[in-house]
């Protein structure tokens, strides 16, 4: 399956469930307590992170799409320092405050990026369930996917209501599950237990062909149209009516903390099919975004640049023919981890020796090179009639095959001016018997505070003598 980036610009989601503050102290450790055998932590950092549905919500937002939490907090500094967090990230929050109890706290102790203990600070909420409901009867027709996110912790307590509320609508209804009993979620669009959460529900699976029978008859029976069975390090499994079951095993490489795991799966899940996508490329993509955050620490969410990166290297896309847009993505997303941009420009025509050569040094001058060609016309005016050799197509394809070449794009005015002001490449590189004031282009980038190098070309190798030769002038 090719995977291509959501356009989550379009998407808008509105999350209801049970928020929750995750907070961190982190220190050294480097002795025993002599009160009990346990190491004594120095505490020096505190953090906070949204947890629960917050962290969904989050997680929803990180990729760019529009989105709405309700849920239930205390009257409390936590439910500020949660309001302050998801409000500066683009959530917007829809609480009910409720004096005299405790908004969820969970408290880790780390040391070393190691997790010593964990301390919960809850008590069940006693949500008013009427303006709950109308809140969420508000919002959905702004929204594309509704998503529960059930903790049980009490703010869902009418999750028929809600779901009923959506299906008027046309709105599918995403929900990640808890508790043994799944009736409560009848008529949802997806479910989204994990194995034994799954298996809490149907019983023990002894193989495959026991976890698909009784998947279907879970669907059957509680009227879903789809159950996505997170499984760990077995990756994940879409069932749906009367279709072929869809496998995808785990993508992560190294997993170092699967904290947040399941909310990024049914963040990246639902803000994808709110952004149009089919649910199989959906299920792929939070497959892939599940790789990413298990090898952060702690509660944490992916970034829109992070995830594209992730599917450009798994489609084979961090390389090659681009166009004027997806070549902006990139080097956005290039910038992002630090690398430095080369540009470089010309016909390259008939590639030869010289060529190889110079594009190979031009890339050793930072992390990622842009080689950009004149389309066909533009060659014409500057060589003659008789030129090109070979069409834009394949020149570009040429180059988008050389190790030395990330990105391959074309332009068609005489000089690449309008291209350097739009990329602001970080060096600007040209081969041939110039100085730097006469590389075109040189004042736009210098201006910025880019760098220009004039590159010297390999002898007797152009590809105007290739051409003569052929001609045996």
């Amino acid at each position: 399956m090719k995977l291509s980036m959501p356009p989550f610009e379009q998407a808008s989601v509105l999350v209801v469930g049970d928020v929750m503050l995750d907070r961190y102290w982190h220190g050294g450790t480097s002795r025993i307590s002599p009160e009990a055998p346990v190491p004594v932590v120095k505490v020096n950092q505190c953090e906070d992170r949204a947890g629960g549905a917050a962290n969904v919500a989050l997680n929803i937002a990180a990729l760019g799409a529009q989105t709405w939490l309700i849920g239930a907090t205390g009257e409390d500094e936590a439910a500020d320092s949660l309001t302050d967090s998801l409000n500066s990230a683009g959530v917007k929050t829809f609480f009910q405050r409720i004096v005299g109890q405790p908004t969820t706290i969970k408290l880790r102790v780390m040391s070393r990026h190691q997790q010593l203990i964990r301390v919960d600070f809850e008590e069940p909420f006693e949500v008013n369930k009427e303006a709950l409901a109308t809140d969420v009867m508000d919002l959905l027709p702004q929204v594309k996917v509704l998503l529960l996110s059930d903790y049980g912790k009490g703010t869902l307590q009418n999750h028929q209501q809600l779901i009923q509320l959506a299906k008027q609508l046309h709105i599918p209804v995403l929900v990640d599950p808890k508790g043994s009993d799944f009736s409560i979620y009848r008529g949802a669009t997806l479910l989204t237990p994990n194995l034994s959460e799954f298996e809490a529900v149907v019983g023990k699976c002894q193989d495959e062909n026991q976890l698909i029978e009784k998947a279907q008859r879970l669907i059957e029976d509680i009227d879903l149209e789809a159950l996505l069975i997170t499984r760990g390090e077995h990756g994940m499994t879409l069932l749906r009516k009367n279709q072929q079951m869809l496998h995808l095993p785990a993508r992560a490489h190294e997993v170092f903390d699967v904290t947040g795991a399941g909310d990024t799966v049914i963040s990246t899940l639902a803000a994808s099919l709110a952004s149009g996508v089919e649910i199989e490329e959906a299920v792929a993509i939070s497959n892939l975004a599940a790789s990413i955050v298990v090898a952060k620490l702690g509660t944490a969410c992916i970034s829109a640049p992070e995830l594209r990166r992730a599917i450009q290297r798994d489609t084979g896309n961090g390389k090659g023919i681009v166009s004027l847009e997806q070549l902006l993505i990139a080097v956005e997303d290039a910038r992002a981890q630090g690398e430095k941009i080369v540009f470089t420009n010309g016909c390259f025509d008939i590639l030869h020796a010289g060529h190889v050569a110079y594009l190979e040094q031009a890339r050793s001058l930072g992390g990622r090179l842009i080689v950009a060609i004149n389309d066909d016309a533009s060659v014409t005016k500057l060589k003659g009639l008789g030129r090109p050799i070979n069409t834009v197509d394949r020149r570009m394809a040429v180059l988008a095959g050389l190790g030395a070449v990330d990105w391959v794009t074309f332009f068609s005015d005489e000089t690449p001016e309008r291209l350097l002001q739009a990329v602001k490449p970080d060096v600007l590189v040209k081969g041939g018997d110039y100085t730097v004031d006469e590389v075109v282009g040189a004042d736009i980038v210098k201006a910025y505070g880019g760098e220009v190098y004039v590159l010297g070309l390999v002898e007797n190798s152009s590809t105007t003598a290739i051409v003569n030769k052929i001609k045996g002038q």
